[in-house]
């Protein structure tokens, strides 16, 4: 593993209820507010977690976490891209998820304490926020309403999860595509969108399609019948969509 580890406990050794929070502790409880996880917490409530807490930088391309490896925890991505996948022996791989700053992940795997199922790669350089399972645990055996954030969120999961299947075994490629093209515009945008909007695809063209399970060239094929049809403009990983209204009709 290439990434480093950045210890972030160190803050809390000399604070304790009451003190003034040192400098460090008060930049780790604005980290950790950005996870959704713990809105709605105070800063001495968030900074309970930061001694369990490690601060990690991985350089594109790093292997967090391999299928099979002990959990010892969650990651809250801070910044970048982080790919969830599954791997066989002949090196096939399946998108499970690409997931963004402000998310989370491995939490499930923790609560049931048993390896991972997927690895988790940087599709860019990223910086993350570990959270040790012991304190995680110890915080929510005193807390019932942060228990129930944690299994809100866990819940939301299993929706997106079956969402997916819905969309793989109902769904068209074409629809597929749309529907994620129209997705990462909301996730980029600021309110409905109208006209002529552009996207920056977050990775590369192969990965999504295996994110969408499409093969590649399924994957290419579609956007040359979008474009052709003048519901999108392609410019490398640049999608240009002359009306995003029209393109939302299109799904029908």
């Amino acid at each position: 593993m290439n990434h480093r580890d950045l210890p972030c406990a160190q803050a809390l050794h000399d604070n304790t209820p009451g003190e003034p929070a040192t400098p460090e502790l008060e930049r780790l409880c604005r980290l950790l507010g950005q996870a959704s996880l713990f809105n709605g917490l105070g800063c001495h409530e968030i900074a309970r977690f930061a001694r369990g807490v490690r601060e990690l930088k991985a350089a594109r391309g790093d292997i967090l976490f391999h299928r099979g490896d002990t959990c010892h925890g969650f990651h809250l991505i801070l910044s970048g891209q982080i790919k969830l996948a599954f791997t066989s022996a002949e090196g096939n791989e399946k998108v499970v998820d690409i997931l963004h700053p402000g998310q989370s992940f491995g939490e499930a795997v923790m609560f049931m304490d048993k390896p991972y199922v997927v690895m988790a790669q940087a599709l860019t350089d990223a910086s993350l926020l570990h959270i040790g399972k012991q304190v995680f645990f110890d915080e929510m055996a005193g807390d019932p309403m942060f228990c129930r954030k944690i299994i809100a969120g866990l819940a939301q999961r299993l929706h997106q999860l079956m969402a997916d299947v819905e969309s793989y075994s109902l769904r068209s490629g074409r629809e597929r595509i749309i529907g994620y093209l129209l997705r990462e515009e909301e996730r980029e945008g600021e309110g409905v969108a109208v006209g002529r909007v552009s996207i920056r695809l977050p990775t590369s063209k192969g990965t999504i399609a295996s994110r969408l399970n499409l093969t590649q060239e399924h994957f290419s094929r579609i956007l040359h019948e979008l474009t052709d049809s003048g519901l999108i403009e392609v410019e490398g990983r640049t999608i240009h969509i002359p009306d995003i209204g029209k393109l939302r009709m299109s799904l029908g």
